[in-house]
């Protein structure tokens, strides 16, 4: 029972280490597919509109 009442606290902060890290990468992974939606967005009013589309967001000063 000491066994169980030990290993409690660490299993406890590791499953929440776990969920917050999933949570943030999810975030991550949505945000981009949002951002490389807007590009084509972006990148498709441009040819239809006869511009030339901007080339990335690496153009406009993002670092990635």
């Amino acid at each position: 029972m000491a066994a169980i009442a030990a290993l409690t606290p660490p299993v406890g902060v590791a499953l929440l280490f776990w969920f917050v890290m999933r949570a943030v990468l999810r975030a991550d992974r949505s945000e981009r597919e949002a951002m490389a939606a807007l590009d084509r967005a972006e990148a498709e009013r441009a040819r239809a509109a006869g511009e030339r589309p901007p080339s990335s967001s690496a153009a406009q000063g993002e670092v990635r």
